[in-house]
């Protein structure tokens, strides 16, 4: 249902104006799926954005305005819209073949550049996404250990599978989510990423965990952050009680460094899920870890130890389109400064931005430790700088937002020319510019205008 506290914004209606044929599409496709989308996060008040075409670090909608593009697929493209060196590849590969049902030399490139670039990744298994490596991950860590729980971080996001659709964005009681058993509920606990001491009282009070799993970074890349010492000691704990560590890295996984959030700590989880710039731009994902872990998918080994082999199908596992495109993107990670020059790129948006909200007087900040921004758009009226916000010294409830002023913001955003996702989050790539940079610090400041000019700041 539309926001009705949206009802008489004078920003929705610029955004109404300069967008309709965007509210033409979206009220066509209202017949077609639920809530007229293909994604959730893709909702907006009054309706998502269509897009005609992209390019580098742009993209055009159907009314043919143009945006700086920071939604980037979702964090899938690294390299922005249409890289010279991926569309090539994947040119070539549609000429050869998008499926041959058998194995190819592809599928093998891409899965030594992951061995190479990923500590941990001593064996390799692809899958069709993020949802798909988690959901193998926890039915390797149950099988490896004989434990039946896993342990998972309260807004920590995990794809939509069962085991993951709780405790996120409700449900924080652990309770299930409709559709979901409540017997997998049963066997999942969450954990504050916030309380090493009561995580590892979870850990230490049972001896049937056979997992923990978290984003490295933090909940939503780093939107809600977690430090450092929080994930070393729980590598320490997880190690002492026997419990697999799962990092969940198909968000940081070459985007935090070549080699993930666990080349950035210096630790190596006994599994990792990868996804998003892991394919190129195209679907793909893969669970990666321990070889003796992974070997529980492997018909020879489970055989010659008496153990049943853990099955694994999938149509499109390293298909030959994903694996040109996975093989591109990762050798450019591997062989250029793509990923250190998006992470510079972010550092540059978020001082100028964090300069704007300073001048114009706006308690707000942006923030971020790689690639990725996030705005802390105040909702507990805390009295901070921008320029010298310190997102470490935040609680977890003061990241909390107000849902019709980040919605007025985002539209303002689009207005003046800026995308970016419903979390107000944006991934920086490779191919964003100081030109791209000093527009959006501009669209910031025009934005912040309107919401004045609206009674909201």
């Amino acid at each position: 249902m539309p926001d009705s506290t949206l009802t008489n914004s004078r920003i929705v209606a610029a955004y109404r104006e300069k967008t309709p044929g965007s509210g033409k599409f979206a009220e066509r496709a209202r017949s077609v799926f639920p809530s007229g989308l293909t994604h959730d996060s893709r909702q907006l008040d009054p309706y998502c954005l269509y897009v005609d075409r992209a390019q580098g670090s742009r993209k055009w909608d159907v009314d043919g305005n143009e945006y700086v593009d920071y939604f980037g697929g979702h964090g899938a493209l690294m390299m922005g819209h249409n890289y010279p060196d991926i569309v090539e590849a994947v040119d070539k590969q549609v000429h050869s073949g998008t499926h041959y049902g058998s194995g190819h030399e592809l599928e093998i490139r891409w899965g030594e550049l992951v061995k190479k670039l990923i500590p941990s990744a001593e064996k390799v298994r692809f899958t069709g996404s993020g949802t798909e490596s988690n959901l193998m991950a926890f039915r390797l860590a149950r099988a490896f250990t004989g434990r039946n729980k896993i342990v998972r971080f309260l807004g920590h996001f995990h794809g939509w599978q069962d085991h993951v659709a709780f405790g996120v964005g409700n449900h924080f009681d652990g309770t299930p989510t409709p559709g979901v058993l409540s017997g997998i509920a049963e066997n999942i606990i969450l954990a504050p990423s916030d309380d090493i001491a009561e995580t590892t009282r979870i850990l230490e009070s049972g001896d049937d965990i056979a997992a923990v799993i978290l984003e490295p970074t933090g909940s939503g890349f780093g939107q809600v952050p977690v430090t450092a010492e929080f994930v070393t000691e729980l590598r320490k704990v997880t190690e002492a009680q026997g419990i697999l560590l799962i990092f969940d890295e198909v968000v940081a996984g070459f985007r935090a460094s070549k080699g993930g959030a666990q080349q950035v700590f210096g630790l190596k989880p006994d599994l990792t899920s990868l996804a998003k710039i892991l394919a190129g731009g195209l679907p793909g994902g893969a669970v990666c870890g321990r070889a003796d872990i992974l070997d529980l998918l492997d018909f020879e080994v489970t055989a010659a130890k008496g153990l049943e082999k853990i099955g694994h199908q999938g149509t499109f596992n390293a298909n030959p389109m994903s694996a040109a495109a996975g093989v591109t993107m990762l050798n450019i990670v591997d062989t250029t400064d793509a990923t250190a020059k998006a992470i510079a790129t972010a550092q540059k948006l978020r001082k100028e931005i964090n300069a704007v909200f300073k001048d114009e007087g706006v308690p707000w900040a942006a923030y971020g430790q790689f690639s990725e921004i996030h705005f802390f758009t105040n909702a507990v009226g805390m009295e901070i700088d921008p320029t010298t916000f310190d997102l470490f010294a935040m609680k977890h409830s003061d990241f909390k937002a107000d849902k019709t002023v980040t919605t007025r913001f985002r539209l303002g955003l689009m207005i003046n020319g800026m995308d970016l996702n419903g979390k107000l989050a944006c991934k920086v790539s490779a191919v964003h510019t100081d030109q791209d940079v000093a527009d959006s610090a501009d669209s910031v400041r025009k934005s912040v205008h309107m919401l004045k000019a609206e009674g909201v700041l």
